[in-house]
């Protein structure tokens, strides 16, 4: 081979990489990008208003359930319900430990000391996140799970535990921004958006900004409808509704399906 067309080979070779590697990503049923609507603690506004609202516009949710909650333990029919109805029981701990003291410094002081990720260690959270799951299978029947960091916290004790997850759950959603290519996404460190007070505008344009970059847009709510790190019941019927009317641009699952999806791609 002459070493002008050999270059002139291996020039063409690189730009075929350099252009795979930026492709976007392939969704299902031509949509440019997933979703997914996430709702953390097992609270009263995800029965009486998040639910009826994603059910009304044809979605599904994941809510991560912290197994302590008294929404739970007294409407626990109802969650039952909404899982064979389509949604997702993900599992958030028995007793909802975070890191008191921030890695900024900040100080979260409704952390109870025994409830301390500081205090905790590895086989006392997985213990927990074991009989956590064995709580909601007993609601839900279901054998596979995942996981929603409690405060988006990775490490107990100062020991980073991601890895120790791999074996209990098939991935787990953290925090962060949406990710520019989904080229090496890790499904155990899913990032997302803590909504709080967002109106519906800012709720769209997330969802929009994952659809430019062709990736991926997970969004963490906590109350709605009313209550603490709250979105308003109108904001989140606005974003359903919107993603609805935009079905052939979102494939809008639950957590679990879509980070299935995404592991089978890679």
């Amino acid at each position: 081979m002459k070493p002008t067309l050999k270059v002139a080979l291996i020039v063409l070779l690189l730009i075929g990489i350099s252009y795979c590697g930026n492709a976007q990503f392939i969704w299902p049923n031509g949509a440019k990008a997933a979703i997914c609507l996430t709702y953390d603690d097992a609270l009263d506004g995800h029965l009486d208003y998040a639910i009826p609202q994603l059910d009304l516009a044809g979605l599904k949710g994941t809510f991560f359930c912290t197994g302590n909650s008294t929404c739970l333990s007294k409407r626990m029919n109802e969650w039952r319900m909404a899982e064979k109805n389509g949604h997702e029981l993900g599992n958030h701990t028995l007793f909802h430990p975070c890191l008191a003291i921030r890695p900024d410094g900040t100080k979260f002081d409704w952390v109870k000391h025994e409830y301390d990720l500081q205090n905790y260690n590895l086989p006392q959270l997985i213990n927990e996140l074991k009989t956590a799951s064995t709580l909601l299978k007993a609601i839900d029947g279901q054998e596979e799970r995942t996981y929603g960091y409690t405060c988006s916290d990775c490490a107990v004790g100062g020991i980073p535990f991601t890895n120790s997850l791999k074996d209990l759950f098939t991935a787990a959603r953290s925090d962060g921004p949406i990710p520019e290519t989904m080229i090496g996404y890790n499904i155990y460190q899913a990032p997302s958006w803590g909504v709080i007070d967002n109106s519906a505008d800012e709720l769209i344009a997330y969802v929009n900004k994952a659809r430019e970059k062709g990736t991926i847009a997970i969004l963490m709510f906590h109350s709605v409808g009313g209550g603490y790190l709250n979105t308003g019941a109108e904001q989140h019927l606005k974003l359903a509704e919107y993603i609805r009317k935009n079905r052939k641009d979102f494939y809008c699952a639950t957590f679990k399906e879509v980070m299935n999806y995404i592991r089978n791609a890679q």
